[in-house]
């Protein structure tokens, strides 16, 4: 392929209103051009490495014994309201505006399709015969991102390969476990392949549900998830899954009398701080929650904050919302910021580190009072005990070893998901006893522009992309530098055609322009390699070879280029795997 050929429109410029790496160097290097917030056009050197991307997943689905089918955007409403993601999606899934009760007011574009593969399921697969089974689909998404932004990072439009599998049981040959581990492990040949220094991690289900999952990371100042891992690695999870070793204990203290102390208009941590002079770590958080309609108190020490996810199972329910106003009034009798769990009639659940407090300082469930002196076990009961807060920095991992924290991009994510969906669906099969059970599913999905975005995250530098062999839009560009000598463009087109007969993606950079004004161009776009045939070289015999990574360039004679370059290649790729 020559150069002015084809349609590579780049810029020296950095946009103004991109912000991080990927996002720059994706439309410098003419790789996307947004059409609208949150969703673009992927030029023809972006669509190659999207397509790149689908094809490795697609290898990896098929060899783990996945099905790919096509399931469309558009699903009926009603499918959505049986599982009560309406409601739990919020704005984030789209609608579309008809009038009255037409067919587009009960449509909504798909931000994930487990209500559509539920349905599918339930239609077909009625035997335990048919199990177990794992479909997938590479297919675009829709999500009503308030506040699109990183580029091909959040948008309102994506590309995503999810899979969901069907099971009878949990554990043995054919469970959600057996299969859960297949996808786990193509999951890491997938991104393994994609060149990204990936790690998995413990997660968080969210809005998906189910009960156990694993999130796929590339660690990047770009990302807006947190990833916290032990300092030798042998612990990862996200924020909000992240466990952590329980503090010492605070120290015997003076176990001082309960003392009721005015502090009119002090509702906050650091109001009621200053106002009595002490720090946040001598104060007890009590936080109302409600859940199943139920009130739920979380205590947290006062430089603390609840982790809602982990509030929510040690609660055993799924998932917690803050009260309102009017249910704290309710349960403590006071304002909003004076509840403690002195005398407080609910069920109330405190973190561990509540428990090694002395002499706290805590609500008085009086508005405008506070009361000091207090000690968890002598003042209020302490009848459920967890790790219920968020890890900070100076936390340990389970194990003893420190937290570190770190920016992520999230790029894949499986789920155990049980019989959520299957039980608001009622997608049932029947035993070989001719009982009917709910279905038992699985969950896994890859944002293919995440992983685009990703790796180049993960590798550029200040020259632009350095893209990994495996999905690079071309694995080598010719720069041929006096494009007006017969020699230099003969030369540099028998590489080319040698080059493409060897199975190497190969494009010609035939343009008259000046040599630095194409080697800039090829960095920027991030070719892994580059041949630069020039008049001065061949006049030595040679011809140069520049590795895009190192910056290592070699000079050969013409006729070994080609051996040289599929070696390399075959080099660059085993390491990347690694």
């Amino acid at each position: 392929m020559n150069w002015t050929r084809y349609f590579i429109p780049t810029t020296k410029e950095v946009p103004a209103d991109a912000f991080v790496p990927s996002h720059q160097l994706m439309l410098r290097a003419g790789l996307i051009r947004q059409v609208g917030s949150g969703a673009y056009t992927y030029l023809p050197l972006g669509y190659r490495t999207l397509r790149k991307i689908e094809q490795i997943v697609r290898d990896e689905m098929n060899a783990a014994g996945a099905i790919e089918l096509h399931m469309p955007a558009m699903h009926p409403i009603e499918w959505w309201e049986q599982t009560g993601r309406v409601a739990a999606m919020g704005d984030v899934l789209l609608r579309l505006q008809g009038r009255g009760e037409d067919w587009r007011s009960r449509t909504v574009l798909g931000p994930t399709h487990e209500e559509v593969i539920t349905e599918l399921a339930r239609a077909y697969l009625v035997s335990y015969k048919q199990l177990p089974i794992n479909l997938y689909q590479i297919q675009t998404k829709f999500r009503g991102e308030a506040r699109p932004k990183s580029g091909v990072l959040r948008t309102r439009e994506f590309l995503m390969k999810d899979a969901y599998s069907f099971h009878e049981r949990v554990e043995g040959p054919g469970g959600l476990n057996e299969t859960y581990q297949r996808m786990y492990d193509a999951y890491r040949a997938i991104f393994g392949r994609c060149g990204l220094p990936y790690v998995p991690v413990e997660a968080e289900s969210g809005a998906i549900g189910g009960s156990v999952s694993h999130e796929f990371m590339v660690p990047t100042d770009a990302g807006e998830d947190i990833l916290v891992r032990a300092a030798d690695g042998s612990y990862a999870a996200n924020l909000e899954r992240a466990e952590v070793a329980p503090l010492p204990d605070a120290g015997d203290g003076r176990h001082e009398p309960l003392r009721e102390v005015h502090t009119p208009g002090h509702g906050t941590i650091e109001e009621i701080s200053r106002f009595l002079g002490c720090t946040p770590q001598k104060l007890i958080k009590t936080i109302i929650y409600e859940a199943n309609g139920e009130p739920l108190v979380a205590l947290v020490r006062g430089d603390h904050e609840v982790n809602e996810a982990k509030l929510a199972r040690a609660a055993g329910v799924r998932g917690v919302t803050q009260a309102s106003p009017e249910l704290i009034r309710q349960v403590t009798g006071a304002e909003v910021g004076f509840a403690g769990p002195v005398g407080l009639q609910a069920r109330i659940i405190a973190d561990r580190v509540v428990t090694t407090m002395h002499d706290a300082v805590t609500g008085a469930n009086k508005t405008d009072y506070h009361v000091t002196g207090v000690n968890p076990g002598r003042d209020f009961a302490l009848t459920e005990v967890a790790d219920i807060r968020l890890a900070m920095e100076g936390d340990r991992a389970p194990n003893g070893q420190p937290l570190r924290f770190e920016k992520c991009i999230e790029v894949g994510h499986v789920f155990k998901l049980g019989t959520k969906y299957s039980d608001a669906m009622s997608a049932t099969y029947l035993d070989a006893q001719g009982q009917a059970h709910p279905l038992i599913m699985g969950c896994y999905g890859i944002g293919l522009n995440r992983i685009m975005a990703a790796a180049i995250e993960a590798r550029h530098n200040d020259k632009g992309i350095c893209w990994p062999v495996a999905i690079a839009p071309f694995h080598v560009v010719i720069c041929a530098l006096d494009v007006r000598d017969e020699s230099v463009l003969a030369t540099a087109r028998r590489l080319h055609d040698e080059l493409e007969a060897a199975g190497v993606e190969v494009l010609l950079d035939d343009r008259d322009a000046r040599p630095g004004f194409k080697f800039n161009d090829a960095d920027l776009i991030g070719f892994p390699l580059r041949i630069n045939v020039g008049k001065r070289s061949l006049g030595d015999g040679v011809v140069e070879l520049a590795v895009r990574k190192s910056g290592e360039v070699r000079k050969l004679p013409p006729a070994e280029t080609v051996s040289a370059v599929t070696g390399l290649l075959k080099t660059l790729l085993e390491q990347e795997r690694t």
